[in-house]
This record gives C-alpha cells, sequence and structure tokens, in this order.
C-alpha cells in the first residue's frame, strides 16, 4: 500500500530536522584573531580599519569591558573578531592584510565576552 503524500512529508520534514542537529552538533565555533608575530604598526593600521567598516568597537573604549589590557594584539583581536562575525565569517573576512588568522580557542577573558557564530 502507498503511503500518502502527507506521510511521506512528514517523513521528509523529520529527516531535514534531523539532518540540521546533526550539521549543528557538530559545527565548531571559531574567532578571528591577530597573528602573534604580526607587528604592532601593521595591526594598528588593520585596527583601525576594521573599526572604520563595521567593527564595533565600542568595548575598547577606555570605559568598555574589553578596554583592559589596553594592549594592541587585545584590540585588534577584539575588533577583527567583530568585523568576522558581522561579516558572516565570509572568506576573506578574516586577512586583515595577513595579521589575522581564525582560531578555534575562545579568546573571551574576564568581562570581555568576545562574540561567536556558529
Amino acid at each position: 500500500m502507498a503511503a500518502s503524500i502527507s506521510e511521506l512529508l512528514t517523513v521528509f520534514i523529520n529527516m531535514l530536522l534531523i539532518l540540521n542537529a546533526i550539521v549543528v552538533d557538530g559545527a565548531t565555533a571559531t574567532w578571528c584573531v591577530a597573528r602573534s608575530d604580526a607587528s604592532a604598526q601593521a595591526l594598528q593600521t588593520a585596527l583601525d580599519y576594521a573599526c572604520s567598516t563595521g567593527a564595533d568597537c565600542t568595548p575598547l573604549q577606555s570605559d568598555g569591558l574589553c578596554f583592559l589590557p589596553n594592549t594592541i594584539q587585545a584590540h585588534a583581536s577584539y575588533a577583527f573578531n567583530s568585523y568576522y562575525q558581522r561579516k558572516s565569517m565570509a572568506p576573506g573576512s578574516c586577512d586583515f592584510s595577513g595579521t589575522a588568522t581564525v582560531a578555534q580557542t575562545d579568546p573571551s577573558y574576564g568581562s570581555c565576552l568576545v562574540p561567536e557564530l556558529l
């Protein structure tokens, strides 16, 4: 006996839900961070670019939750990741002239929570 269209549709939808759960469960969070071998001057240039083209750099202000440590490395990492996440982790959105890299380790610290997308 042939299955009804509604039964087939129900099975199909359930399969899609299971597949979606598997894909999301297996996803790995990534962050865009400053490379440790990048020069301070290159990081500053890239930081300025990120903050002027879409990154949310408000937490890096002197009264912000991510101001400390007040280092170019920490500030660039936060700005790079903000830009990367706002660009939906698009290819090329974590490069900044070779000063950034994609990491699988959460760079959040203390009260500074670095956003992530899956």
